[in-house]
């Protein structure tokens, strides 16, 4: 996983405001919207026993676990305009999403096996 500037500067801005210490943004997936999952974000304190650990641009990044093959190959991003801003997904894995763009279809990466017996 990867950030754009965009979004390492919108995540080390919210980042410096807070009044907790925090180690970095744990991003994931859960099952919900229209089309069956959707992105989590949230800062934290500290980095969970079996989070996979990313810095890109000077921003850790914590990967749920349970995400890690859904978030293979993603590049995250930071949009803004007159109405709106917000974190994107840029993920290759992503099938399809719902017409609010709240919610989206992933399929996860499937791991190559090799070796005898396998």
């Amino acid at each position: 996983m990867t950030l754009t500037e965009a979004a390492a500067e919108r995540v080390r801005s919210v980042m410096a405001r807070s009044e907790k210490p925090l180690v970095g943004l744990r991003v994931g997936v859960k099952n919900g919207g229209c089309a069956g999952m959707e992105y989590t974000m949230e800062f934290a304190e500290e980095a969970g026993r079996f989070d996979e650990v990313i810095e890109d641009k000077g921003v850790k990044v914590l990967i749920d676990p349970k995400a890690i093959l859904y978030l293979l190959g993603t590049e995250m991003d930071f949009k803004a305009d007159k109405l709106s801003a917000q974190f994107v997904f840029n993920n290759p894995n992503q099938t399809s999403a719902c017409g609010c763009g709240e919610s989206v279809a992933i399929t996860p990466v499937q791991q190559e096996t090799t070796g005898a017996g396998a």
